[in-house]
């Protein structure tokens, strides 16, 4: 399945910080990796729209039943109010029931280093499973 590229919904100075969030979703079931691909590009609209959003991209391999996110915010809290927002709350707890395992993790970064490459992302996320 293709990628959606890094869109980024409002320009940032390059010496502005954001607060990138990388996560890592697994389904238990080719059905379940289906419902999240088809519930993803009302998500990406949502971050695309949402209040202190800079960028996002979704890397989607259906058939591997795994899903790699990539987002930066104007901060935490900006991201977390995304994530009370409907639809992304309802979504996230109904995927809930399919999902094998999810991962985040969590970072500074100047708006320079925008976007965060796939490899990165990947990068730190393991770091993280390391330290878990």
């Amino acid at each position: 399945m293709p990628d959606i590229p890094w869109s980024a919904p409002t320009p940032l100075a390059p010496d502005a910080e954001v607060h990138v969030m990388a996560s890592r979703f697994e389904t238990r079931t080719l059905a379940g990796a289906l419902r999240f691909f088809l519930k993803s590009p009302g998500i990406i609209l949502q971050i695309r729209k949402a209040p202190g959003a800079h960028g996002v991209a979704l890397r989607a391999r259906v058939l591997g039943r795994t899903f790699l996110t990539l987002s930066a915010w104007e901060d935490r809290d900006a991201l977390y109010r995304f994530a009370r927002s409907e639809p992304h709350r309802s979504s996230s707890r109904a995927a809930a029931a399919y999902m094998r395992e999810s991962a985040f993790t969590f970072w500074s970064a100047p708006a320079s280093a925008l976007p965060v490459t796939w490899a990165e992302a990947e990068r730190r996320l393991a770091e993280e499973a390391g330290r878990s």
